[in-house]
C-alpha cells in the first residue's frame, strides 16, 4: 500500500558537526512541490538538497554535493517508506568535517527516512482521470453529487455553452459516476477516460 503525508513534517540531526534538517510535505502537483522547495530552502545554508515523487514522475537535486550523494538517497527514502505525492528537502549546514560520498548518502537518506518515519501518514487513494462536459444549469447538481462520491475535480474549462471538466475517480466508483451523469442529463453526458 502506498502512503502520503497528512501534514508537513521535520527531523533534525547532527552528523560529525554538520547539521541536517529534513522537511517533508504532501503535494498534489509539480507546481506544489516546487513551491514547497522554494519556501523552505535556506539561502544561507551550505546545501538545500531535495527530491519529490508524484506517481511515475520524480525529480531530485544534489545542490552542489557530489553527484548522487544527496538527491538520489532522499528519493530512495521516499520510495523506501512507500510514499507518493511527497516532497522532501534536506538542508545541510557544513560543520567542517568531510563525510565522504558514503557518509553523505547515509546522512541525507537517513535524515529523510527518519523524517518520513515520524510523519503522520494516510493511505493514498489511487484515482483515474476522466472527462465530461455538462451545461451550466447541470453543473451545480452534478458538483454536489460528485462530492458525495469522493470525486476530485481537477480542471474546469468554461466554454460558450458548456463546462468541460476533468475529474479523478477511484476505479471502483467509475460505473457509479457514469450512471449519475447519465441520469442527470437523460443519457446525454458520457464519461470518457483520459
Amino acid at each position: 500500500m502506498t502512503f502520503t503525508l497528512t501534514d508537513e513534517a521535520s527531523c533534525e540531526e547532527e552528523v560529525r558537526k554538520s547539521r541536517f534538517l529534513a522537511l517533508a510535505a504532501p503535494v498534489s502537483s509539480v507546481e506544489a512541490a516546487v513551491a514547497f522547495i522554494e519556501r523552505v530552502s535556506v539561502p544561507t545554508a551550505t546545501h538545500n538538497c531535495w527530491a519529490w515523487k508524484l506517481g511515475n514522475q520524480y525529480r531530485f537535486n544534489d545542490d552542489g554535493e557530489p553527484g548522487g550523494t544527496a538527491g538520489r538517497p532522499i528519493l530512495a527514502a521516499i520510495e523506501g517508506q512507500d510514499c507518493d505525492q511527497v516532497v522532501v528537502v534536506v538542508i545541510r549546514w557544513y560543520g567542517g568535517i568531510k563525510l565522504g560520498t558514503g557518509g553523505l548518502m547515509r546522512a541525507y537518506g537517513g535524515c529523510a527516512a527518519r523524517c518520513l518515519q515520524q510523519a503522520d501518514k494516510q493511505p493514498l487513494v489511487l484515482r483515474q482521470d476522466f472527462r465530461f462536459a455538462c451545461t451550466y444549469a447541470e453543473w451545480p447538481l452534478i458538483k454536489a453529487r460528485l462530492a458525495t462520491l469522493a470525486v476530485v475535480v481537477l480542471d474546469e474549462e468554461y466554454q460558450a455553452l458548456e463546462i468541460a471538466l476533468r475529474i479523478a475517480i477511484e476505479p471502483q466508483r467509475r460505473d457509479e459516476v457514469a450512471t449519475l451523469l447519465a441520469n442527470v442529463s437523460s443519457g446525454r453526458i458520457v464519461l470518457s477516460a483520459l
